[in-house]
């Protein structure tokens, strides 16, 4: 789980952050294979209820990628981060791979499990029973001197990086989608859900994905219960913001501010491009 936002590798920038991935230069971005804008799905929302694809459509998943890699690593190239490994100091041991898997919460031992399932004998296999330990807290017992370097010789291998993809989604992307779409989002409803996802991770407390759709339902209904989409999104945004300021390395809330709540208040249900907004003050861009 990607319990804040990074900035790898930006020594200059005031925020430092985990979660997933590696560092990469500010700078503006272009996603090729992505699906033309559509000034009706862009600016009315009968429209995207009418013809909508769902953040699960492929051009649509890359967006989201994408999208989340410019709040976490300051990169719009998200497959360059299966190698990312470090302890950033959140009490959460080391943080790692495309979406933030961490030693200290689960997610990490869950991934290498799944690899070993996958690939036995992989040179992440032996810290298995280091992994278990470790769960719950930031000790890197077990897991020192060597288990960095090893991470990174996996990162080379299909089958991991197959791996992380498989647990991404089975953890963070596909239930952020599937709640998304029983609450009748578009494409933006369902991102915004699974940046919330990620960063806070699954839950019922207050401040983790959970707690935080609880917070937005007791103050606006969502589509499917005949509300706004718009108020209902911005009661959601409000709660993140509120989840994210519990946090000193959560208080830029700019991933919000000058990303999410700029594609709703163009009304961009669908997430279709051109897309443009900033993360941290950089500017990045999706032009088709």
């Amino acid at each position: 789980m990607s319990p804040m936002p990074r900035r790898i590798g930006l020594a200059a920038v005031a925020v430092t952050v985990p979660a997933a991935l590696v560092f990469t230069g500010v700078g503006v971005g272009q996603a090729s294979d992505h699906l033309p804008s559509s000034s009706d799905a862009r600016h009315t929302h009968s429209a995207h209820k009418a013809a909508a694809s769902n953040l699960d459509d492929p051009a649509k998943k890359e967006i989201a990628m994408k999208l989340v890699s410019s709040a976490e690593n300051s990169s719009l190239d998200w497959r360059a981060q299966f190698k990312y490994i470090e302890d950033i100091g959140d009490g959460r041991g080391y943080t790692a791979g495309i979406i933030g898997f961490c030693s200290g919460t689960g997610d990490m031992l869950e991934l290498v499990e799944y690899y070993t399932q996958q690939k036995p004998g992989n040179v992440l296999a032996k810290y298995l029973p280091a992994l278990r330990e470790v769960n719950g807290g930031d000790s890197h017992d077990g897991l020192d001197p060597n288990f960095t370097k090893d991470w990174k010789k996996a990162a080379a291998d299909k089958a991991f990086q197959d791996a992380q993809e498989h647990e991404r989604d089975r953890v963070y992307f596909n239930p952020a989608v599937k709640q998304g779409k029983d609450d009748g989002l578009g494409a933006l409803g369902q991102f915004i859900y699974y940046d919330a996802i990620v960063m806070h991770g699954p839950g019922d407390s207050k401040y983790s994905f959970g707690g935080i759709r609880k917070t937005a339902l007791s103050k606006a209904k969502p589509p499917a219960q005949g509300g706004n989409e718009t108020t209902y999104l911005n009661a959601f945004l409000d709660a993140r913001k509120e989840a994210m300021k519990s946090e000193e390395a959560h208080s830029d809330t700019s991933r919000v501010d000058t990303e999410q709540r700029k594609f709703l208040s163009e009304k961009n249900f669908d997430l279709a491009p051109p897309l443009k907004w900033q993360v941290y003050g950089d500017p990045y861009e999706i032009n088709s």
